[in-house]
């Protein structure tokens, strides 16, 4: 038998995390909207507490994300919240601001941290460099394809942590320019909520049949891609390289979605470690995910195999 790597995944509410341990994630990645970029949902200090007793009695990890823009205002919060989630027992934190790293050196030195820069973590060195300053793991950039992924493992002296499927995000911005639309169409917000519940979606003029996800929140604007990574696949081949950590993005899933994905990787990886030479990916496999994915939605494989020029 091999090495598992971790099976990571988001989680939106108490109900949800229940659910994805018992379809099978390793562990869980949640947040507090004030500190979080994109979360699948927002988790109190008091609901992180039970989402952590559930996952440790289970065997299983809970991660928090702090991989938010943060302001001098947010800094005057961090320390309290960085403390408390050492005592709930926080095995670990998703940061992108130096900031972060020193307050959980200094209020709670016993969290791991994971580098996660977004789209700038392409290369080894920078994630030895943050390894060298205290950061266990390398979120790598979903901008890499297959190839630069897996030759980077040999030379990382951190863990690596691969997003093998969900949705991403492809635009950013601190401003509310969702708000701006309405109120320049005259209709500001039409009085109701522009967070992930409304069901934006923006469509371009040269490609009408691709819908892109789009909602604002207290960090800004968001605008997702209209497909959905699939590497289940060619996973074996992440498998293979040794990757430490495979991450389903739940974002803006069902909760029968997210737990029917978890439930197929979960499966397909075991039966990977379990005999790696007698392995076989099961076309039955994407037939089970393609019964849940929205047919608007097409699966992908991303930029795994797109050729980059630099």
């Amino acid at each position: 038998m091999t090495n598992k790597p971790e099976l990571l995944v988001t989680a939106a509410s108490l109900e949800e995390a229940a659910a994805l341990l018992d379809a099978g994630a390793d562990a869980l990645l949640i947040g507090d909207d004030r500190f979080g970029m994109r979360l699948a949902g927002h988790f109190s200090l008091e609901d992180t507490a039970t989402v952590v007793e559930m996952a440790h009695s289970r065997g299983c990890k809970v991660y928090a994300s702090l991989g938010g823009l943060m302001s001098n205002r947010l800094l005057d919060e961090l320390p309290d919240y960085v403390k408390a989630l050492g005592e709930l027992g926080i095995d670990g934190v998703e940061f992108g601001d130096p900031a972060v790293l020193t307050t959980v050196k200094k209020e709670a030195p016993a969290m791991k941290l994971h580098w996660n820069a977004e789209m700038t973590s392409t290369n080894y060195a920078t994630a030895n460099y943050w390894g060298r300053k205290g950061a266990s793991r390398v979120v790598l950039a979903r901008e890499l394809n297959m190839d630069e992924m897996t030759e980077m493992v040999p030379l990382l002296e951190i863990e690596a942590q691969v997003q093998v499927h969900g949705m991403t995000n492809i635009y950013h911005s601190k401003r509310k320019l969702v708000e701006s639309y309405m109120s320049h169409q005259g209709r500001p917000s039409d009085g109701g909520s522009l967070g992930k519940e409304r069901g934006l979606f923006l469509i371009e003029e040269e490609r009408d049949d691709q819908k892109f996800p789009i909602y604002e929140d207290e960090n800004g604007t968001h605008i997702m891609s209209s497909d959905d990574i699939c590497i289940l696949e060619d996973l074996h081949i992440l498998l293979a390289a040794g990757i430490h950590s495979l991450k389903i993005e739940g974002l803006l899933k069902s909760i029968a979605y997210n737990v029917t994905v978890v439930k197929t990787y979960r499966k397909a990886i075991d039966l990977y470690a379990a005999d790696p030479e007698g392995y076989a990916f099961d076309e039955e496999w994407m037939d089970v995910i393609r019964t849940v994915q929205d047919p608007e939605r097409e699966l992908s494989f991303g930029f795994f195999y797109k050729e980059q020029v630099y």
